[in-house]
């Protein structure tokens, strides 16, 4: 079973191929300034009480970063460590854990630095380690003034990483069907559900109950301590939204510069996050469908029978596996994330039409992060043990039916898939969900830079408003593109990468509302 996750490194990778990199900082008439230019060796102010000295002044040893199995080694110039950090916030005193953290001094020189500017590529899941070289190509206006800084949270990759399954069992799990027609495939589907977390509890021990959101929020201001700025600087996407208005929320006297971009809905629930993201992708879907000529309401049921084709006959591939109806979905999602990849959506369903599934399954294993060997990376199974500890909602099959139809408006193509996975995702979980929504109100706090884009699947741009609302009035500062793809940084607009680069190295705050067109 696979979420449509906030931010994977394949979408990743969609993104950045479709990139340009930051434009040069700019401001405007109606922007004010709002600048903490206090070097990184300032005394750190007030973090999580009760820390102990061994973890707030711990020295890092920096040294060269090495290559995994699912990523090379960054090149010169990139610095990795490992900070401490307890594992129950509740024991501060006691357990620790490892923290993955990667890093590059900034490039301008120490006169013009300002301090560390942390990353969180979303997922949750996602790896910062190997995600930020790559990535730097895209902030590098920002490089100039910052040390670029990221960190595998824990629970993912090389920050105890949690693998509850291996690479043939999660093989044979997507052969389940997500979307039952019947007793028996719904029985099979909510067992996958019980024995994946089963298998989780086994693997994961007491880290299973501490790799919640406000767990790594609580890391980062460790982080922070550690690296010894006196205030945040954070760029969050996607998940990493809802992780940068969580640390707001709990360290608002500590909030630097903060730019949240492709924003997570904070006043979702469990079911209002996937009815979200059942009209984002719709809304992606439907500006592809119009791109190539087609009628979006035509079109979405062309897709949506061809799917039910594949559910009653998954197709042959290449390489002699089948394309389910779960993985023909996956591969439609991927290329909706960018709209440079448009393209391949074309040419996948043609084939799939033509009763070829290769296509699709290609971009679904991109996706799933599946190497050609058929080894899979961490990173759902992550997002998915992160997911379940924050969300309480545990919305039953028989809730379920009855919201299918209000999915199924939604749309055609996503709806049943998205209603089924609030059931599946974390059905009989071992460990009780943490809050129906994340708290993100942060009064006190400076500006917070929230961006939009009218055209992103995963975040639907409403969530940019409901999260500049819940932050409080005079912290949360909206910006808006009417662009395509999840995100809107490095998307090709010279108007918001000149926006959040200005907000970021001069701490000039646009209007609140600015639209980039």
């Amino acid at each position: 079973m696979t979420r449509f996750a906030r931010w994977t490194a394949a979408a990743a990778a969609a993104l950045l191929l479709a990139g340009c990199g930051g434009g040069s900082p700019s401001g405007g008439k109606n922007e004010e300034k709002n600048g903490d230019k206090a070097p990184s060796t300032a005394p750190p102010s007030g973090g999580s009480p009760g820390l102990p000295a061994s973890l707030t002044s711990q020295r890092l040893d920096w040294g060269r970063c090495k290559g995994t199995s699912d990523s090379p080694a960054p090149g010169k110039g990139w610095q990795c460590a490992t900070l401490k950090a307890p594992l129950d916030y509740a024991k501060p005193g006691g357990a620790t854990i490892g923290l993955a953290v990667i890093r590059s001094k900034a490039t301008g020189g120490q006169n013009k630095r300002i301090g560390s500017l942390l990353f969180n590529f979303g997922g949750p899941g996602g790896s910062g380690v190997s995600t930020m070289p790559w990535y730097e190509s895209i902030v590098g206006p920002l490089h100039q003034r910052y040390d670029l800084v990221s960190w595998d949270p824990r629970g993912v990759a090389a920050s105890e990483g949690v693998r509850c399954r291996g690479d043939k069992a999660i093989q044979a799990s997507e052969s389940v069907d997500s979307t039952p027609d019947d007793a028996a495939e719904e029985a099979a589907y909510l067992k996958d559900a019980t024995d994946f977390g089963k298998a989780c509890a086994k693997t994961a021990g007491k880290l299973l109950s501490h790799v919640s959101t406000t767990d790594t929020a609580r890391d980062m201001d460790l982080m922070r301590q550690v690296l010894g700025d006196r205030r945040m600087h954070y760029f969050g996407i996607s998940y990493g939204t809802e992780l940068g208005g969580v640390y707001a929320h709990l360290f608002p006297k500590n909030v630097g510069r903060l730019a949240l971009d492709a924003v997570v809905d904070p006043s979702a629930d469990t079911v209002g996050h996937a009815k979200n993201q059942t009209l984002g992708f719709q809304r992606a879907l439907d500006d592809y469908l119009k791109s190539t000529g087609q009628d979006p309401k035509q079109g979405s049921r062309k897709i949506a029978d061809l799917l039910k084709r594949i559910d009653a006959n998954p197709l042959p591939t290449s390489g002699g596996r089948k394309l389910s109806q779960t993985l023909a979905l996956t591969g439609i999602v991927l290329p909706l994330y960018s709209q440079e990849r448009w393209p391949s959506l074309t040419e996948a369903l043609k084939n799939a039409e033509g009763g070829d599934g290769s296509a699709l399954l290609a971009l679904a294993d991109n996706y799933n992060d599946r190497d050609a060997s058929g080894h899979y990376g961490t990173t759902t199974q992550s997002q998915r043990v992160i997911s379940c500890l924050d969300d309480k909602e545990r919305p039953t099959p028989e809730e379920t039916r009855k919201r299918l139809p209000e999915f199924e408006k939604i749309s055609p193509v996503f709806g049943d898939f998205m209603g089924w996975d609030t059931a599946g995702w974390c059905h009989d979980w071992p460990v009780a969900g943490q809050y129906d929504t994340p708290e993100v109100s942060a009064p006190g706090a400076g500006p917070v830079l929230v961006v939009g884009n009218t055209g992103d699947p995963a975040t639907p741009y409403e969530g940019a408003r409901r999260m500049a609302d819940e932050l409080g009035k005079g912290v949360g500062v909206e910006l808006t593109w009417k662009g395509e793809g999840h995100g809107a940084y490095g998307s090709g607009s010279d108007c918001v990468d000149s926006t959040v680069n200005s907000y970021l190295l001069d701490g000039t705050v646009p209007k609140d509302g600015k639209v980039c067109s």
